[in-house]
C-alpha cells in the first residue's frame, strides 16, 4: 500500500525543526507553505505573513531578485542539491546553510517548488579521521586564496581523494572546494565592509576575475558584492 503525506503534515513536522527552513511555493513564486524558522528568520510573527508572498515582497531587493532567479531554474525542471549560500535574515546576522530546491510535480507536470535549507551545523569531532581533517582545513584557512589541488588536500590527510571527498562530508557536511569557496567568502564579507575596491578584494580572495568573483558571489550570498557593500554600510 502506498502513502502519501501531504504538504500541510510536512510543515507541521518542520515546524520542530529550528535548524531548518522548509517551504512549497506555486507555479507564480507565491509560497503556499512555510515553516515556522522561516517565519521568524523574516522577522515575522505569523505564517500568514509569508503565506501568498513571493520572495521578492519578503527579502531584501537583490535578495529576493536572486532567490526569484533560483526558483525560475526550478520550475524549468532543474534539481537544486546542497546549494552552499548564505542567508542573511531581518536583524542582517548570516548564517551558511545547505539548500535543496525541487520541482514539485502532480501528475507529472510541475506546479511549484518544494525545498529546504539546512544550517551548517558544527563539525563532527568524534569522527575517526577529525584530527587528520583538521589539518586539511588548518590548510585550506592559510591557503584559500591559492589554488589548491584535491590531490595533496589527501595527501595531507593521508587518505586517497574519494575517501577525503566522502569524510569531509561526513564531518563539515561539505566537500573540500565548498570549505574553500566559504572560506572565500568569508574572507570577501569582511573585506567589503572596509574601503578596498571590489576587484581588489575579489584578487585578495583568490577569484580569477571581478566577473567570477561577483558570479560566486551572488551565487552564494544571494547579491552582488556591490549590493552587499551597500547593505552593510547602511545604519
Amino acid at each position: 500500500m502506498s502513502m502519501q503525506i501531504s504538504a500541510d503534515e510536512l510543515e507541521a513536522l518542520f515546524d520542530a525543526l529550528p535548524d531548518v527552513v522548509f517551504f512549497v511555493k506555486d507555479i507564480e513564486g507565491r509560497y503556499t507553505h512555510a515553516n515556522l524558522t522561516l517565519v521568524r528568520r523574516l522577522g515575522l510573527k505569523q505564517r500568514s505573513q509569508v503565506i501568498g508572498h513571493t520572495v521578492t515582497e519578503l527579502f531584501p531587493d537583490a535578495m529576493g531578485g536572486s532567490y526569484a532567479s533560483q526558483d525560475r531554474r526550478v520550475l524549468e525542471g532543474e534539481v537544486i542539491e546542497n546549494q552552499l549560500e548564505v542567508h542573511i535574515f531581518s536583524n542582517r546576522t548570516p548564517g551558511w546553510c545547505l539548500t535543496c530546491k525541487r520541482p514539485l510535480r502532480v501528475r507529472n507536470d510541475i506546479r511549484g517548488v518544494i525545498g529546504i535549507s539546512r544550517d551548517l551545523g558544527k563539525p563532527d569531532g568524534r569522527h575517526p579521521t577529525y584530527v587528520r581533517l583538521r589539518r586539511v582545513l588548518a590548510y585550506l584557512q592559510e591557503h584559500y586564496a591559492q589554488s589548491v589541488r584535491v590531490r595533496t588536500l589527501a595527501e595531507l590527510a593521508d587518505v586517497s581523494v574519494a575517501q577525503l571527498e566522502r569524510h569531509f562530508r561526513r564531518v563539515f557536511q561539505l566537500t573540500p572546494q565548498q570549505v574553500q569557496t566559504k572560506l572565500r567568502i568569508e574572507a570577501a564579507m569582511r573585506l567589503l565592509h572596509g574601503d578596498d575596491s571590489v576587484a581588489a578584494i575579489g584578487l585578495a580572495c583568490g577569484f580569477a576575475d571581478q566577473s567570477a568573483f561577483a558570479r560566486q558571489f551572488k551565487a552564494t550570498v544571494g547579491m552582488t558584492p556591490r549590493d552587499y557593500r551597500g547593505m552593510v554600510s547602511v545604519p
